[in-house]
């Protein structure tokens, strides 16, 4: 039945389990393990012949109702939960991966993937090809042999920057191989990758689904088959499980997570248009914006534009940083998807430890800033940008 229900009463009543009291709101099973009435009733849990938890790190109530209610959300078979959302891109990545194997993925993905995909892979025998992700000529030419997994984020982090995900989902499986998305700026409310074709899709919950950036978490929607026979064993024998707590904080945070995704994104794109306007911005990136490079594909892939603007103020990172110093208003953070407003510098942060000539080929320069639009008066937001930049 829930099945039929739209996206808005999926994120709030999607996958809940009511305990004997009847509660309301979710029920936060605060337990690291489970009893039985019997010694038979363990061992066949154990056996996997007797439904019911043995261990948090394996399967927790309010944990299972989170992967339900993403589950629906997404519209896929199954979803498992991770510590974060960078242990769910570890476990999608190495739980499919053998030496010999060989990934396809962005150039443009965020520091901590770009390190799995470049320095961890290759130290197991595993082949990586990173291409321009907006020029499906490159995709081709790296589908050109086979491929086992494909890792791509858009839009991507910090440029905005799109990839087409039908077309690259289309070359990829007739190179034999899977197609993961990284969602996380999108969100499931603006971007549904699996009906574009991909395979996989993988969050960082810490972002929008918490939203107001109290806890770490990360999500893996995919097929029923994958989660039992790969991911399953995986994260439970390496260990990285999303706690109770994290779990309950972000299935609060699921049931507002369209009101939230749909006002930041109107207010982002006031903000693009007022920065795009500002004689002191030489460039915004937002792909709501006409002049976004990628507007066709933008308009094709997603609902809207998104929570996120970058954009340059020239004058290299020590202008960027004076920008950021003058904010009142809006906050220093490397974070995102929070109901704050916050701005970071890429190439100091988030992506410092990716050298310096290949951030600047895949688009992130010195005076570039990455704007998180949260939840505030967007006529307060511009007029702490406007004071900033023109102080």
């Amino acid at each position: 039945m829930s099945r039929s229900w739209r996206p808005q009463t999926r994120l709030v009543h999607g996958g809940t389990q009511r305990s004997p009291f009847g509660e309301t709101s979710e029920a936060l099973f605060l337990t690291s393990g489970f009893t039985y009435e019997r010694a038979e009733d363990a061992e066949a849990r154990f056996a996997e012949t007797q439904e019911g938890y043995t261990y948090s790190r394996v399967g927790n109530p309010t944990v299972r109702m989170l992967e339900e209610r993403m589950a629906l959300l997404e519209g896929s078979q199954e979803c498992i939960a991770a510590a974060s959302g960078m242990a769910a891109v570890h476990a999608v990545l190495m739980s499919q991966l053998r030496s010999g194997m060989r990934v396809v993925g962005s150039a443009l993905l965020f520091g901590s993937c770009h390190w799995i995909l470049t320095q961890l892979c290759p130290r197991f025998g595993i082949e990586v090809e990173l291409v321009d992700g907006k020029d499906l000529a490159a995709w081709e030419r790296a589908f050109s042999r086979k491929a086992d997994l494909v890792f791509l984020e858009t839009p991507g982090n910090p440029t905005l920057e799109l990839v087409d995900i039908a077309a690259v989902s289309e070359l990829a499986h007739r190179a034999g191989a899977k197609v993961i998305v990284d969602n996380v700026f999108a969100t499931p409310i603006l971007q549904q990758p699996l009906e574009l074709g991909a395979d996989i899709v993988v969050y960082s919950a810490t972002k929008h689904i918490d939203g107001q950036g109290r806890c770490l978490g990360g999500l893996i929607c995919c097929d029923a088959e994958l989660k039992k026979n790969v991911l399953q064993p995986y994260l439970r024998n390496t260990g990285p499980g999303l706690s109770p707590f994290n779990a309950w904080v972000l299935l609060k945070g699921l049931e507002t997570l369209g009101l939230r995704v749909r006002a930041q994104t109107e207010a982002a794109g006031r903000i693009a248009r007022f920065l795009e306007a500002h004689p002191k911005v030489p460039l915004v990136l937002y792909p709501g914006l006409e002049s976004h490079p990628q507007r066709a594909l933008a308009q094709r892939q997603m609902r809207a534009g998104g929570t996120l603007v970058a954009f340059r103020v020239g004058g290299g990172r020590q202008e960027a940083f004076a920008v950021m110093n003058r904010l009142e208003l809006i906050k220093i953070s490397n974070n995102l998807g929070d109901a704050k407003s916050l701005i970071t510098h890429p190439g100091s942060t988030t992506h410092s430890k990716i050298a310096a000539a290949e951030r600047l080929a895949i688009g992130i320069t010195e005076d570039m800033l990455r704007l998180s639009i949260g939840l505030e008066d967007p006529e307060d937001l511009i007029a702490d940008l406007d004071q900033a930049l023109r102080a």
